[in-house]
């Protein structure tokens, strides 16, 4: 059975950084595409990054870009989002997902979902 485990969410300082991670059992995540969507309050899930199965090809939301930076460790079967600068507005549960084949922007596409670190960052 395919699980996803976020973990590193919390309360940030406004400008300050965070790690979370994803940690993926029963199922090889060389295997697969894997991205972080977020939803914050009342607003739908929004796609954040993606990366390729190599990691040699990420995506970003446009917003995002150059804040946050995702990567993965294969051995580890894990995935990590890096965000900088964080602001208020970043505040949201993160979500890991993955899927087969390229990676993608939208929620549809993506087969696997953990359950969602929350990350809030105060003014």
């Amino acid at each position: 059975q395919v699980q996803l485990v976020e973990s590193g969410g919390g309360l940030v300082p406004a400008g300050g950084s965070l790690r979370v991670s994803c940690a993926a059992s029963g199922v090889t995540i060389s295997n697969y595409a894997m991205a972080w969507f977020l939803q914050a309050p009342g607003k739908e899930r929004e796609f954040v990054a993606a990366i390729s199965r190599s990691g040699v090809r990420m995506d970003y939301g446009c917003s995002l870009k150059g804040r946050f930076t995702i990567s993965r460790d294969n051995t580890e079967n894990t995935v990590y989002l890096q965000m900088h600068t964080l602001q208020p507005e970043d505040t949201a549960v993160y979500f890991c997902a993955a899927r087969e084949g390229a990676p993608a922007t939208s929620t549809w596409a993506y087969n696997y979902w953990g359950q969602g670190t929350q990350v809030t960052v105060t003014s």
